[in-house]
């Protein structure tokens, strides 16, 4: 037996996360980076030779990986992340290792929270985060404009009051 929902349908969402997301992402990477790198780098001062070397080399190819990411990762997450609200439901697509499509109808949602951290902030971002009853975890719109992230939460909001169902 297959149930069918022809207001909700599985498709990929329409909006882009802001382009701006993009530098957040990579200062966020390089956050991780850079002290990882460092770490071995600073111990090597303070060692002998044998155990020196290979902390350079640890520290060099921590190095090399960590730059990697903050150029790789965050283009790829801007390409993949989307999302859109619907009167029925709320999409989004992310991940870029791992990708994943999540669907939330209206009647599912329980909460709606926006946060902003200060890096997030820095760059005039936010994030949204629709909590529902699935086990599968909130579904999480990252990137978004900060005025643009008050205004979903507030039309996410009157969506949900206007919805018939439990949330759960």
């Amino acid at each position: 037996m297959t149930l069918t929902h022809p207001a909700v349908a599985l498709r990929p969402p329409r909006n882009r996360v802001e382009r701006r997301a993009v530098g957040w992402w990579t200062a966020r990477a390089l956050a991780v980076a850079v002290p990882a790198a460092a770490a071995p780098a600073v111990a090597a001062l303070f060692v002998p030779d044998p155990y020196r070397t290979w902390l350079l080399l640890a520290a060099a190819a921590l190095s090399v990986a960590g730059l990697a990411v903050a150029a790789v990762m965050p283009l790829w997450r801007y390409r993949v992340h989307r999302w859109e609200v619907t009167g029925t439901a709320v999409y989004t697509a992310s991940g870029w290792l791992w990708q994943e499509w999540r669907v939330a109808p209206m009647s599912r949602i329980q909460t709606v929270d926006t946060q902003r951290g200060p890096l997030q902030r820095l760059f005039g971002l936010a994030q949204i985060t629709v909590t529902t009853a699935s086990a599968a975890g909130p579904v999480v719109i990252d990137g978004l404009d900060g005025r643009r992230a008050d205004d979903i939460a507030a039309e996410l909001t009157a969506a949900t009051d206007r919805t018939e169902g439990d949330a759960t």
